[in-house]
Order: structure tokens, then C-alpha cells, then sequence
């Protein structure tokens, strides 16, 4: 728990909701932003208060969609942040956007606030797919915005992809890794579709002609080993790499390293305590937050960290929480290593890549004896 701390800001606004999207998110106009980013500011400077013994080394403005509050808003985000926290000389600082919004942002004046790496939400390079997933970019929006932050010096880009979906091939999901890839991406971070409940997709779930569970599987395994063959590492179930370019912000999630979460529905896990604003926008600016428990305990430890290539190593484990890994839970994972699907050496225990397409069965059942 002596890692620095990661600073999570979260701008809810989106120019639409797309029908798959459950997070919570509105539209608002130039004075609702404003309103917004006033408070956020006010609430850096009184976190910055209750935290002046943390260091930092992240920050992450996701939402939402941040880029359509602007160059200037976010700019004073990030420079606030960095000027109350106490953050290291030099820390990792992504924003996300969507390749429309991000055309219009001054990428030379957000490098010099100190943003040094971006998150693009591409999905897919099929015009179809965009067009059944309710995207409103093309292909020709995420190159514009590309060549625009390259030519301010930010190069650390990381593409968001979408694999499951509707009318998916795996001739088209090929092509919309290589579209990334030609592109530049470090980092891409690939979801299976999942539909979730009180979204505009589970109304018309079934119409949507999506692959059953098999063929998602199928993809996914094709997408792994696809990937690794072009020089990036799967290092968690769902995100990969070109080697040292990592998502260190999201890293702490899964390592139970201490966050902290600034906005509606923002999330934080500080001194081993877990609370978040609520999803409306009355306690945010009320600065109200909800207790959300205990965090940091060993079954979340084992469950968020057996996402992780890596795994989990003994030693760690015993310096967390000053007892060794369990020697049930660690019987009950031999028998999944009989079949491929975990990895127990005497330094630790990891999934394999054909375990992670069931890891939630084999981590609940390792769960029974943490």
C-alpha cells in the first residue's frame, strides 16, 4: 500500500449516449461544463488538503467523453491537479476522447499542461459495425486526430476496440486491430460486448444477431494470439502493450494500489476505504460522497490481480496482508491447472490465456477459500 496514488477525474458529458453504454453520462451545454469543472477545481484543492501526505504518479480523466469540454477546461484540470497533489517529476497523464471531439482539441497546449498520453475510442474500423453500435465517427475522423496529436509529441495513444459485436468477422475484427495498429497504437484495450441492463441494446437484445458464446471465445483467442504476433503483450484479460507502455493508472486498480476519484459517480480507494459520489450531479456539487466499505481485502486482491498476466506472487501477498497465500485456494487452482487453464510456480499463480476465457468461474471458486 506504499505505491503512489492514482488521481482519477471523471467528466460525465458525452454528445450522445451510445445504446450500449450503461455508464452514467449526459449532455449539457457550455454553462453546465463550466459549472462542472468550477467545482471539480474546488474539489482538487480540498482532496489535495485531505491527502497532503500521498503521492501521485497518475492521472486519468475519463468520463463521459472529456474532450467536448475543451482545450481550456481541461487544461485547468490537469494544471490544478498537478499544482495542489504532490505528483512525481514525471507522471503518467491520459484523457480520454472520441475521434470527433478530439479534432478539436488544441493537442500542443494540452502537452503542455503536462498530458503525455491519450485514449481513443475507436471500436472498430468497419463503417457498418460504428454504424450498428451507434458511433459517430469514420475511420478518416480517428487519422485526423491521430496525425494531430503526433504533431504535438504525444505518441503514447491507446485505441479502444469492441470484439462481439454485431455482424463481426474475423476478417473485420483483424482488420480493426491492423487499422490500429498502422495508426500507432501502444496500447490497446479490447472488450468483449456485454449487455448491460437498462441500455437501449438490452430492448432490442434479441434483434442484434450477436455471436454466441463459442464464437466470441473464438475471437477472442484469435485477437490474443493476433496481437502478441504483432509485438503487443497481453498483460491483463482485456489490455495489451507494446513492452513499457502500460496503462500505470489502470495497473493500480488491478494491483489494489490506492486511487483517488474526483466527479459524479467517481470512485476512490483510499486507506484501505472504499466510497464514491453518487450518479447525480447534485452530490457532486454538494461535494456528497457514499462509504462503499472496505477495500483492499484479500478476495478483492486475488480477484482483481488474477486479471493479470503477471498474476499473483506469494511474497507480494504475504507483505499485504502478513499471511501466506492459502494452501486451500491454492489447492483448488491445481485442479484447473490440469487442464491449461492456471499457472502455479513457487513464486506464484496466474491464468492462462485460455483461462481467462472463463477466469470468472475459476476465481469465484478460488474465492471459497481466501
Amino acid at each position: 500500500m506504499n505505491n503512489p496514488c492514482g488521481l482519477y477525474i471523471h467528466i460525465p458529458f458525452c454528445s450522445g449516449k451510445c445504446p450500449y453504454c450503461s455508464f452514467f453520462s449526459k449532455t449539457a451545454g457550455s454553462t453546465e461544463t463550466e459549472n462542472y469543472v468550477s467545482q471539480l477545481i474546488k474539489l482538487i484543492q480540498y482532496y489535495s488538503g485531505v491527502y497532503s501526505g500521498k503521492l501521485f504518479d497518475t492521472i486519468y480523466i475519463g468520463g463521459g467523453t472529456p474532450s467536448i469540454i475543451g482545450t481550456e477546461k481541461l487544461c485547468r484540470i490537469v494544471e490544478k491537479s498537478m499544482e495542489c497533489f504532490n505528483i512525481i517529476k514525471s507522471p503518467e497523464i491520459t484523457v480520454e476522447m472520441n475521434p470527433t471531439s478530439a479534432q478539436r482539441i488544441d493537442f500542443k497546449k494540452l502537452a503542455k499542461s503536462g498530458v503525455n498520453r491519450i485514449s481513443l475510442g475507436v471500436q472498430s474500423s468497419d463503417e457498418q459495425e460504428l454504424k450498428l453500435l451507434g458511433r459517430k465517427h469514420s475511420c478518416s475522423d480517428v487519422r485526423k486526430s491521430v496525425e494531430l496529436m503526433h504533431s504535438a509529441g504525444i505518441y503514447n495513444i491507446s485505441f479502444d476496440l469492441m470484439i462481439g459485436i454485431s455482424r463481426q468477422t474475423e476478417k473485420s475484427m483483424l482488420s480493426s486491430i491492423d487499422f490500429c495498429i498502422e495508426n500507432g497504437a501502444r496500447h490497446i484495450s479490447a472488450y468483449i460486448l456485454k449487455i448491460e441492463e437498462g441500455t437501449p441494446y438490452q430492448k432490442i437484445y434479441r434483434t442484434l444477431n450477436l455471436p454466441d458464446e463459442d464464437t466470441q471465445a473464438d475471437l477472442y483467442s484469435l485477437m490474443c494470439g493476433y496481437l502478441e504476433s504483432k509485438g503487443y503483450m497481453q498483460y491483463e484479460i482485456s489490455n495489451f502493450s507494446q513492452k513499457g507502455f502500460e496503462s500505470r493508472h489502470n495497473l493500480k486498480y488491478w494491483r489494489c494500489d490506492e486511487y483517488l476519484g474526483l466527479g459524479a459517480s467517481a470512485h476512490s480507494m483510499m486507506d484501505k476505504k472504499r466510497f464514491f459520489f453518487p450518479d447525480d450531479m447534485q452530490s457532486f456539487y454538494n461535494n456528497i460522497t457514499v462509504s462503499d466499505g472496505i477495500g483492499a481485502s484479500a478476495e478483492e486482491y486475488v480477484m482483481l490481480g488474477l486479471r493479470l498476466s503477471e498474476g499473483i506472487f506469494f511474497d507480494d501477498y504475504k507483505k499485504f496482508f502478513s499471511y501466506s497465500f492459502p494452501e486451500a485456494a491454492l489447492n483448488t487452482a491445481a485442479k484447473y491447472q490440469k487442464y491449461g487453464l492456471v499457472r502455479i510456480s513457487d513464486k506464484g499463480i496466474s491464468l492462462t490465456k485460455s483461462g481467462f476465457l472463463v477466469s470468472n468461474s475459476i476465481i469465484a471458486d478460488i474465492l471459497n477459500y481466501i
